[in-house]
């Protein structure tokens, strides 16, 4: 008999609708680590099991974009200890996984400023994105001090010091962090909060969400295939009415 994840699995590749960028912001790490009585820095580093199970089961299922929001400008503000354990996590797991990235055949980018990092920080996602920059398979962006107002506000700065008086939709966009890639089509957000957090501002203009109570280090294979079979049922209008959506003619 097949498993539950198994037969969720057969369901969403059998739809074939697969969202060709998907973000998720991880939330519930701190939360998560206190109700087990340990301190919050443990969170952060069971959430570790949670990212390689969605980095696995999005390549398996022919996701081409991974956003994950993995350090905000504004989380600098958090603990000191907190913020250093969270950089020492960051050096650490990039160093143990670059196998499994190179065997998924993963490319790894980033989006935020590298400069706000610490020096080993800041150089081991140099290294990643070097090691990992031939790779042909799924691209995998880590959100690392990052603001979506900032990156509106350098996109807005550099049009301005390129001269350029009228821009479209379409030009702006080419001045963002994200221009080499499609907007995401789906937001997953554990934790159960309902907001977006100063994430893909621009990007996420018409991005499904997928909230779930889901605290991130339990958050599995299964309940990212939930949240990807609830985008496949979803109708996605773009203003539109359902009629026309129906109606390819119009």
């Amino acid at each position: 008999m097949e498993s539950k994840l198994e037969e969720l699995l057969k369901k969403v590749e059998e739809n074939g609708k697969i969202p060709k960028h998907v973000a998720i912001i991880m939330d519930g790490n701190g939360r998560w680590a206190m109700k087990q009585g340990m301190n919050r820095v443990n969170g952060h580093v069971e959430g570790v099991n949670s990212v390689r199970d969605v980095l696995e089961i999005s390549t398996d299922i022919g996701v081409q974009h991974l956003t994950i929001y993995v350090f905000s400008k504004e989380n600098w503000n958090r603990p000191e200890f907190e913020v250093n354990s969270l950089m020492s996590l960051l050096v650490n797991t990039i160093t143990k996984e670059i196998n499994s990235l190179m065997e998924r055949n993963i490319r790894v980018q980033l989006i935020g400023e590298i400069q706000d990092l610490p020096e080993k920080a800041g150089q081991s996602i140099i290294d990643i994105i070097a090691e990992t920059e031939n790779n042909t398979g799924m691209t995998l962006q880590l959100a690392i001090s990052y603001s979506g107002r900032e990156e509106i506000i350098n996109a807005v700065n550099s049009i301005i010091k390129s001269g350029k008086k009228d821009i479209t939709e379409e030009d702006f966009s080419k001045y963002l962090y994200t221009a080499e890639i499609p907007d995401p089509e789906l937001l997953i957000r554990t934790g159960g909060e309902f907001r977006v957090s100063n994430f893909l501002l621009w990007q996420i203009a018409y991005t499904e969400f997928y909230i779930t109570d889901t605290l991130w280090p339990e958050f599995s294979k299964y309940e990212f295939l939930q949240a990807i079979d609830s985008y496949q049922n979803r109708e996605r209008r773009f203003g539109k009415t359902s009629a026309q959506i129906t109606d390819k003619t119009n």
